[in-house]
């Protein structure tokens, strides 16, 4: 008998943290969908987060628009030139003396660290934060971490490849709640 109250209670907590998780994805989801891109504050600087579809272009886009000052892109592979980086997104910088690149990210955490110095070395006070909108959350946190005296502005930027509807595609679901694991990961790291 007191074996199946424990199994009982076991069952239970597995049934409540399914049901936070599955409300906390649900809420999560709704954010990373209803981000707006501010195109009226202009920031010191733009930082972007290589990784993603379209991101660069889309700070490339900003800074030729006169949004910031300076383009800080982090996470860049070692030997890639600025050359390299327009040629590879398409685009062209209006003047690539705005533009740094940093080599030393090679995930978020690692972006949040190099971006952080960055902008200690370089006087910043507000940045235009660039990655994709399913990113967005874990990046606030990471760079958030730092209680840097900083203004962030996210800046959202959408994938045709990641369907909406994740609810419809098994691999968008899977996507979507392994970026939503490490959002809570993050999270909780930096809770304490």
């Amino acid at each position: 008998m007191k074996n199946s109250k424990g199994i009982y209670l076991f069952i239970a907590i597995i049934f409540v943290l399914f049901m936070a998780w599955s409300a906390g994805f649900m809420l999560f989801d709704n954010i990373i969908n209803k981000y707006a891109a501010d195109e009226h504050y202009k920031t010191d600087a733009i930082v972007v987060l290589t990784g993603g579809r379209n991101r660069i272009a889309e700070s490339i886009r900003l800074l030729n628009n006169n949004m910031a000052e300076k383009l800080f892109i982090s996470g860049v592979s070692e030997r890639v030139s600025i050359k390299d980086i327009e040629n590879k997104a398409g685009v062209h910088i209006d003047n690539p003396d705005k533009v740094e690149l940093g080599y030393k990210a090679h995930d978020t955490i690692g972006n949040a660290l190099e971006i952080k110095e960055w902008i200690e070395n370089n006087n910043i006070t507000s940045v235009r934060l660039v990655t994709s909108n399913y990113h967005l959350p874990r990046s606030m946190v990471e760079l958030n971490a730092f209680h840097l005296p900083l203004v962030v502005i996210p800046h959202p930027v959408y994938s045709g490849s990641i369907a909406k509807k994740w609810y419809l595609s098994w691999g968008t679901f899977k996507f979507m709640a392994a970026e939503y694991n490490k959002f809570l990961i993050a999270w909780l790291r930096n809770l304490f």
